[in-house]
């Protein structure tokens, strides 16, 4: 969020919507949200301000669903 904001300045490429969801989605979904805090960024998007807290949420859930309940078997195909 920080890089791209600075490129936003400077008028310079940017990174793409898809990337920062992308990283979001791999699991920085919280640095995401705190990174658009930080830096003001995004922060009038509708579909960062709701879509990054609920991929947030989503992440949370597997986690806790992983923590107790150890035997659960994850299929990503």
């Amino acid at each position: 969020m920080g890089i791209d904001k600075l490129k936003a300045k400077k008028h310079a490429w940017r990174i793409p919507e898809a990337t920062l969801f992308s990283i979001a989605i791999i699991g920085g979904s919280l640095g995401s949200i705190i990174g658009m805090r930080v830096f003001h960024h995004k922060t009038k998007h509708k579909k960062f301000t709701v879509g990054l807290p609920l991929i947030f949420l989503l992440e949370l859930a597997l986690a806790l669903a992983l923590v107790f309940n150890p035997g659960i078997k994850i299929s990503i195909l």
